[in-house]
C-alpha cells in the first residue's frame, strides 16, 4: 500500500489532482485510515495508469469515469484501443513535423490543410466511447435487454436493418434531401423505441460507429448494398446539424 503522497512521487500527478480524482469519484484510495490518510494499492494504481493513459489521449474525466465503470469493460481490449489512438496520434504528429519542416526549408509555397485532418482520430475516440461508456443511455439499453427474449430480440434487428435497406434505397438522392431526412427521423424513433432514448447526440455517435466498426458497417452496407452506412453517416450529420 502506498500513501498519496508516496503515488504522486511515482507517477508525477500532483497530490492535489489525486485529492481531485477521488473527490469526483474516478479513483478512490483503497482505504483511508484512522488518521485520515489515503492508501492505494496495485489495483488502484492500476486504475490510474489506464486513467493517465485516456488523459494523453484527452479525452475528459467524465468520460474516462464512465469508461472505466462499465461492467464490461476489458482492459486487455481497452490497451489494445489505447495503443491504436496512441499509434494514429504518432501518424498525425510525424506528417505535421514534416509539413513544418517543408515549410521551414522551401518556405510556405502552397496551402495544405489535410494535415490537420483528425477526422480518423476522433472517429476512432467515437467508437471507444460508444463501446465502453457507462452512460444513461446504455443503462437503459441494458435494462430493455433484460425484458427483452431472444425471439423478440432477432425480430427487432431485423426491423432495424430493414430501416438501413431502406436508407439504401435512397443512395440515388443527397444526404439532405426530405425524404432521407424523413427516414433518418424514423431511424432515431426506432432506436428509442425498441433500444434507447437516441438524442441528436447519440444520434451523430452512431452514424460515426456505422462507418469506423467493421462490423456495423459490414451488416448495413449488406442490408442497403455497398456505401449505405457511409451514406447513413452523411444524412445523420445533416439531420444532427439541424
Amino acid at each position: 500500500m502506498r500513501t498519496v503522497k508516496e503515488v504522486s512521487k511515482i507517477t508525477g500527478v500532483s497530490v492535489r489532482t489525486l485529492h481531485h480524482y477521488d473527490a469526483i469519484g474516478l479513483l478512490k484510495p483503497t482505504k483511508v485510515t484512522e488518521a485520515g490518510y489515503r492508501m492505494y494499492d496495485d489495483t488502484a494504481l492500476s486504475r490510474l495508469q489506464n486513467i493517465l493513459l485516456f488523459r494523453e489521449l484527452q479525452f475528459p474525466l467524465k468520460e474516462i469515469k464512465a469508461i472505466l465503470d462499465s461492467p464490461d469493460f476489458d482492459p486487455s481490449e481497452a490497451i489494445a484501443q489505447q495503443i491504436e489512438l496512441l499509434e494514429l496520434q504518432y501518424k498525425h504528429i510525424g506528417k505535421l513535423i514534416t509539413f513544418a519542416r517543408e515549410i521551414q526549408n522551401k518556405g510556405v509555397t502552397t496551402m495544405n490543410f489535410d494535415v490537420f485532418d483528425k477526422s480518423e482520430i476522433e472517429k476512432y475516440e467515437a467508437e471507444v466511447k460508444a463501446k465502453w461508456g457507462n452512460t444513461k443511455a446504455y443503462q437503459e439499453y441494458k435494462q430493455k435487454d433484460i425484458t427483452r427474449n431472444e425471439g423478440s430480440y432477432g425480430k427487432i434487428a431485423k426491423e432495424l436493418m430493414t430501416v438501413f435497406s431502406e436508407l439504401g434505397g435512397l443512395k440515388h438522392l443527397t444526404p439532405n434531401a426530405d425524404e432521407v431526412q424523413k427516414k433518418i427521423s424514423a431511424l432515431q424513433k426506432f432506436i428509442t423505441d425498441n433500444y434507447y432514448v437516441c438524442t441528436n447526440e447519440i444520434l451523430s455517435g452512431l452514424g460515426e460507429m456505422y462507418v469506423c466498426d467493421e462490423r456495423f458497417r459490414n451488416n448495413i452496407d449488406k442490408a442497403g448494398g455497398d456505401g449505405t452506412a457511409d451514406f447513413v453517416r452523411q444524412a445523420i450529420a445533416v439531420y444532427c446539424s439541424k
